[in-house]
């Protein structure tokens, strides 16, 4: 660039700093303007891997849907979870009005520190989270769910009443206002939503999202989650199998998936996970039935061993961290992944490594308009 340009950019930018305040317009150059995305792991060690940096991204706003008791509700408690063991605060805003406490201390949740918020309206929801983001305190604020978010023309009016696009105008205005101040005070928003079906659909996907285009532009981060089986010990079902597809992911490379097991009352099975990626990535051995690690057996068949982990979590947090070392390790400027002492980071699926799935559309666009 030549002298007198060079003045006037110079000339410019001192304009701005003066009327907008330092720091308006940055030179990405500059020391310390390049903040690292910082993570919150998702209690799922595939997911984590397939996500790219190990969990879920603080300073953005996150999409999981699914079709009902696919495990949305359980994945954002283990956010909460891990959020709180790194002396985190988080909030859940429940517009469903049916979170359940027992539960959620089950995962880990610590119950007594937790905020929670169970709105009226809508309007009210989205303020009260716009809030809690603005104060700058909170690090996870989780939103169950968006189809729950109800206008408060809808709430007063009958219930016969056709109120087109209320719902997918009130998200669009407040992604609008939220989407800078999350950005801002670092914390990580979760939109839990619900599958819809779209009429008359004869090609592609039928499935949408409630709530409008806004959020799924919004996101930086959807997943998609879906019970693919059940696991059952004898007659009994104790868990179901799922899997996670990352339809969109702005912070690393998106269409990946990851698979893992939900055990009733107990949520992810983290042990599970760390034995199937363990084996893929050669840090257990595996010889017929027996399983073993550093030439040490540390048991027979799959359960055995997980009770094994279960009993002796350091071995469990050894072979997570070489795990997580080896597939989340990345050159100069690799990103700032946050986790619990002891090291614990994440990457693909329980039952393989995060592959990429095969390159297909988000699920159909919303039927209502956002306008």
């Amino acid at each position: 660039m030549d002298e007198n340009r060079k003045k006037a950019l110079a000339a410019a930018l001192s304009q701005i700093d003066k009327q907008f305040g330092k720091g308006t317009v940055m030179c990405m150059g500059d020391t310390g303007t390049v903040r690292n995305i910082e993570a919150i792991s998702t209690g799922s060690l595939g997911l984590d891997l397939a996500l790219g940096i190990g969990g879920v991204p603080k300073g953005r706003v996150i999409e999981i849907y699914g079709p009902e008791s696919s495990g949305k509700t359980t994945l954002t408690l283990h956010i909460i979870a891990e959020s709180q063991k790194l002396g985190g605060t988080a909030a859940f805003v429940d517009a469903e009005h049916a979170l359940d406490p027992v539960y959620a201390e089950k995962l880990g949740v610590n119950m007594k520190e937790l905020l929670v918020s169970q709105p009226d309206t809508g309007e009210q929801a989205l303020e009260v989270t716009d809030m809690l983001v603005r104060s700058g305190a909170l690090d996870v604020v989780v939103v169950d769910s968006v189809a729950a978010l109800t206008p408060k023309a809808e709430i007063e009016g009958e219930m016969g009443d056709s109120h087109m696009g209320l719902q997918a105008r009130l998200m669009s205005q407040a992604l609008r206002k939220l989407t800078g101040n999350i950005n801002r005070s670092n914390c990580c928003v979760i939109f839990i939503n619900q599958i819809r079906m779209k009429l008359g659909v004869m090609f592609g996907s039928p499935e949408t999202t409630t709530g409008g285009n806004a959020l799924k532009f919004y996101a930086s981060v959807r997943l998609d989650i879906r019970r693919t089986g059940s696991i059952k010990k004898g007659d009994e079902v104790i868990g179901s199998e799922t899997r996670v597809k990352v339809v969109k992911n702005k912070v690393a490379p998106p269409f990946r998936q990851a698979e893992f097991d939900i055990l009733y009352g107990h949520g992810i099975s983290r042990e599970g996970e760390i034995i199937d990626i363990g084996v893929a990535e050669g840090f257990v051995e595996k010889s017929g039935a027996w399983y073993s690690y550093d030439g040490n057996r540390i048991g027979q068949g799959k359960d055995n061993v997980r009770n094994y982990l279960c009993e002796n979590p350091a071995i469990a947090q050894a072979i997570e961290a070489k795990i997580r070392d080896k597939l989340l390790h990345r050159a100069d400027g690799e990103p700032v992944v946050e986790t619990p002492e002891p090291p614990a980071v994440s990457a693909p699926r329980s039952r393989a490594r995060a592959t990429p799935a095969p390159v297909a559309d988000e699920p159909g666009l919303p039927a209502e308009d956002e306008s």
